[in-house]
């Protein structure tokens, strides 16, 4: 089998792994459950192995007297990369990061037209790269992404080359250029850690040609330094990492409820309905009125707290409309506190899909259903 057949079943593979991980894992519950789009900051980290495509050096100036006018092709052992990532989710499946990595390979030969010599020696490189990635959203228990990026990538020669006694070639050099890569993969959600995910992807990157080594020529004529001209250096990787998102949203605590003293009789609880569009957690013009009224009305009755309570209708999974619902109410929460109303004497809380004010099957787009219910007690 050839190096390229071992990488594309390697990611075909992985792509079946994570999938039948996930079945595993999530049993029924995680093959009802449709993964959503990351909102927000992330982190994440990336393992795996890489295949350094063949390599030509091209000796130039004095060096070509020893060395040959004739290009080497360097012939590398698969070796290790990693990436650890800085990204921000915008909610609707597009993703921006920036991306550190390190990439190391060991030379294993150079050809010399139909010459060999055995060598030896390292190629690491390391750099940074900025990435636009698209979460492609199927409804599934995992979701597939695609991504490219551009950045810069430092390439070090660390004791590469050979020497069977009569010549040689040998390079102690760190060089930098462009770099550009293609993303592919595949992320699976941890059910028991909210905001993890487990990413399984194959990534191609090239760094661009025109890079000169100072290296080391040795011939019968004796020993000569001078620069060699390198080609585009060529990478085919695939990892496996982890995907975190920062800052769940995660219910406020209930108020303290105060010691009863002797005074009248509260008023009656009073409500006020915010309705949202279908998958939408922002405040419509009409909404933020309502919302208004509701923060008017905490002002001019005896008021001892606020409940804001999200909900939604049946489309989509039942976790995803769990999230959505203290979206929500998180959006009226905090429009009510621009309107003047004391953030300690408001509680959230989200109900997803149930207590529904019209009721339906699952999977039923009802407008009444998606709301926020304001409650002045």
């Amino acid at each position: 089998m050839t190096r390229k057949s071992w990488l594309f079943a390697t990611v075909a593979n992985l792509v079946f792994a994570a999938a039948a991980a996930g079945a595993l894992m999530g049993g029924t519950a995680a093959a009802q459950t449709a993964t959503q789009a990351v909102t927000g900051p992330y982190v994440s980290l990336g393992a795996g192995y890489n295949i350094l495509s063949g390599e030509t050096i091209k000796p130039l100036d004095g060096t070509q007297a020893v060395a040959g006018t004739t290009d080497y092709h360097q012939v590398f052992h698969g070796g290790f990369t990693g990436e650890a990532a800085v990204g921000y989710g915008f909610g609707n499946g597009l993703r921006v990061e920036v991306e550190g990595d390190y990439f190391r390979n060991t030379l294993y030969k150079l050809d010399q037209g139909s010459a060999q010599v055995r060598a030896g020696g390292a190629e690491r490189k390391f750099g940074a790269m900025v990435n636009a990635l698209y979460d492609i959203p199927l409804g599934l228990p995992v979701t597939p992404f695609v991504g490219a990026g551009i950045g810069y990538q430092f390439i070090d020669w660390t004791n590469m080359g050979y020497n069977n006694g009569t010549t040689g070639l040998l390079f102690n050099n760190r060089q930098g250029g462009f770099a550009y890569q293609a993303i592919a993969g595949i992320s699976m959600p941890v059910p028991s850690v909210p905001g993890l995910d487990i990413t399984a992807q194959y990534r191609f990157m090239g760094i661009s040609s025109g890079r000169q080594y100072y290296g080391y020529a040795t011939g019968p004529g004796g020993t000569v330094a001078g620069f060699f001209k390198a080609g585009p250096d060529y990478n085919n990787a695939v990892l496996l990492g982890l995907r975190y998102q920062l800052f769940q949203p995660a219910p406020m605590a209930a108020a303290p409820i105060p010691t009863p003293v002797a005074a009248p009789a509260p008023a009656p609880a009073r409500t006020y309905l915010v309705f949202f569009n279908w998958d939408k957690a922002n405040l419509t013009p009409r909404a933020k009125q309502i919302v208004g009224e509701a923060a008017q009305a905490s002002r001019t009755t005896q008021v001892t707290r606020l409940n804001v309570n999200g909900y939604t209708d049946t489309s989509g999974s039942p976790a995803y409309n769990m999230k959505l619902s203290y979206r929500r109410a998180d959006n009226v929460a905090a429009q009510l506190v621009s309107d003047g109303v004391p953030k300690q004497d408001i509680v959230i809380k989200g109900y997803g899909e149930t207590h529904l004010l019209v009721p339906t099957g699952p999977g039923v787009r009802e407008p009444q259903n998606r709301r926020v219910e304001i409650i002045l007690h």
